[in-house]
């Protein structure tokens, strides 16, 4: 079974970077850069993984992941990759239910196996 991982994210090379490091891997990548169009796309590429920024335009990563953690069924696991590395806003998406919180820049390697951590 090849992994599907839906990047939202508003960077282009960020999402260009993920997208080659992830492909590499044999995932089945697919993209999304809207935040007020995240959900739809979740509910339409039915991810494994979704890598998630916090600023995005039109809505809040974190907005996102609560309707995330509301869809009925088996719901992605989420990784959300940011800027924003304040405690706070850590803390905020662990309370929400985040299953990784990783700050930019990143290391290849450990997104890598982040991801791949999730997918097992």
């Amino acid at each position: 079974m090849v992994g599907r991982v839906l990047i939202v994210e508003d960077e282009p090379n960020i999402v260009e970077s993920l997208q080659f490091l992830l492909e590499r891997e044999g995932l089945e990548i697919s993209v999304q850069s809207d935040g007020g169009r995240a959900l739809e796309s979740v509910r339409a590429s039915e991810p494994d993984v979704v890598i998630l920024d916090v600023m995005l335009p039109n809505r809040s990563g974190f907005d996102i992941l609560r309707d995330i953690h509301s869809l009925p069924g088996k719901r992605p696991k989420v990784m959300i990759l940011t800027a924003k590395g304040q405690a706070r806003d850590r803390d905020t998406a662990e309370e929400i239910g985040v299953d990784i919180f990783m700050t930019k820049p990143f290391s290849n390697k450990e997104i890598i196996a982040n991801i791949l951590g999730l997918l097992a």
